[in-house]
C-alpha cells in the first residue's frame, strides 16, 4: 500500500467455536455492518442504539478505537462513473458528474481487528461518494445476498445468542439453536453461509446493499431499487486448504498486489422489483429474474492501512444520501444510523482520549 489517499470530510453525519455459534457470529459480523451505525429502536421495548452496541461489545474482547464490528479493514480510493441508464433513474449528481472521487473501506466480518482475513465468511465494502455540488452518498455493502434476521428484535436476539457463557468462554449453542428454530430467515442465512463458495480476493467479490432504496429522477418519478457492486474480475474460489494456509493479512496483501498492476473495477447494478416483492424486509431476497440495470462503474486505484488512512474516522452511515436517492421504510435500515453513530462516537472518544494506540498505529495490521 503506497500512495496517500486524500483526506476526507470527517463530519459525523473469532473465529467460530461451535457450528451453531459460528453461524451466529457470521451473521453478527455481517449484520453489524447493518446495525453498526444506526441508533434506532422503538420505545416500547427500550431497544436503543446504546444497548445494541453494548450487546455487540459483549460478544468479544475490547479493542479500543476500532469499529465494534467489521473491525479489520483497509482504506481504498478511486472514482465512480455513472451511466445514461443511471441518469434516467435518478437525478443524483453521481450519475452525471464525470469521475466522482470515492473514498472507501474494504473489511471482513467480526469484531477482531487482528482476525485472519481468509477465515472470515463475510466481506464488505463501504463507500463515500462526494460530488462537486458538496453532496455525499455513503453506502455499506456485504458479500451476503440477504439479511439473516427479519426484525430489529430478532437481530438483537441473534446478537445476544453470540455472547460467551462465563462458564465456558464460548457462546451457548442452545441459545443459537433456539434462535434458528424460531426464524426461518436465519436458517436460510445459515444455509447460504454453509454452501456459498468463498472468493480468493476482495477484488472478485460482489457486495450487496440488501436494503431497498428509491431512485428519484428529474421528473420526480420514484423507482424502488436494491444495488450491488459486481466485480469485473472473474470469481475464483478459495478452498478450505488454501484458507488455512493463508497469512493473517491475506486479503490486504492480495489487494495490494492487484492494485500494483492497475485499477480494480465493479459495475454498480440495481435490481428493480415486481409488484409484491418485499420492500421493507432485507431478509427477503428478490428473485434473480427481476430486471437489472447497470448504473455506473466503480474504479479503485489505491489502498492504505486503516490505522493511518482517511477511512478510519469516517462513519459509513447508509442513510447519508444525495438528492435523487431516498431511503425506504425498512426499519433495519433506519436503525443503522443510530447504531453506527453510537459506535463512531465510542471509538472516536477512545482515540481522542489516547486509549486506542492500536487503532491509530500502523504497527497494527490493516
Amino acid at each position: 500500500m503506497t500512495s496517500q489517499i486524500p483526506t476526507p470530510d470527517r463530519r459525523p453525519p473469532r473465529r467460530s467455536l461451535l457450528p451453531l455459534a459460528a453461524i451466529g457470529l457470521i451473521a453478527l459480523g455481517g449484520a453489524a455492518a447493518f446495525a453498526w451505525a444506526a441508533g434506532w429502536m422503538g420505545s416500547s421495548g427500550r431497544l436503543t442504539s446504546q444497548g445494541f452496541v453494548d450487546t455487540i461489545e459483549a460478544t468479544g474482547a475490547d479493542h479500543p478505537g476500532f469499529r465494534r464490528a467489521h473491525s479489520k479493514g483497509v482504506c481504498v480510493s478511486g472514482n465512480f462513473q455513472g451511466t445514461a441508464d443511471g441518469r434516467a433513474l435518478s437525478s443524483a449528481r453521481a450519475f452525471s458528474q464525470p469521475a466522482v472521487p470515492v473514498l472507501g473501506r474494504m473489511s471482513i466480518g467480526g469484531g477482531d481487528p487482528h482476525g485472519a482475513d481468509a477465515a472470515a465468511r463475510v466481506r464488505s465494502m463501504a463507500l463515500l461518494i462526494r460530488t462537486d455540488d458538496g453532496q455525499q452518498w455513503r453506502m455499506a455493502m456485504n458479500s451476503f445476498p440477504f439479511f439473516g434476521a427479519p426484525t430489529l428484535e430478532a437481530f438483537l436476539e441473534q446478537t445476544r445468542a453470540g455472547i460467551p457463557d462465563p462458564a465456558t468462554g464460548k457462546p451457548d449453542p442452545a441459545k443459537m439453536a433456539a434462535f434458528l428454530a424460531r426464524y426461518p430467515q436465519a436458517r436460510r442465512f445459515q444455509a447460504w453461509a454453509k454452501s456459498a463458495p468463498l472468493s480468493d480476493s476482495w477484488a472478485n467479490t460482489a457486495y450487496n446493499g440488501v436494503h431497498t432504496f428509491y431512485f428519484i429522477n428529474a421528473a420526480g418519478e420514484r423507482q424502488p431499487v436494491r444495488w450491488s457492486m459486481r466485480p469485473q474480475a472473474p470469481f475464483v474460489e478459495m478452498d478450505k486448504a488454501q484458507r488455512e494456509q493463508a497469512s493473517a493479512d491475506y486479503l490486504a496483501e492480495e489487494l495490494d498486489r492487484r492494485l500494483a498492476t492497475g485499477p480494480l473495477r465493479w459495475d454498480m447494478v440495481v435490481t428493480l422489483p415486481d409488484a409484491g416483492d418485499a420492500l421493507d424486509d432485507p431478509s427477503q431476497p428478490w428473485p434473480e429474474a427481476r430486471r437489472q440495470v447497470t448504473v455506473g462503474t466503480l474504479s479503485l486505484e489505491q489502498a492504505q492501512p486503516q490505522a493511518t488512512g482517511p477511512c478510519r474516522d469516517v462513519n459509513f452511515d447508509p442513510l447519508i444520501l444525495p438528492t435523487g436517492v431516498a431511503a425506504s421504510d425498512d426499519p433495519i435500515l433506519a436503525a443503522r444510523s443510530g447504531v453506527y453513530a453510537q459506535s463512531f462516537f465510542r471509538r472516536e472518544r477512545e482515540i481522542a482520549s489516547g486509549k486506542a494506540a492500536g487503532a491509530t498505529s500502523d504497527e497494527v495490521s490493516p
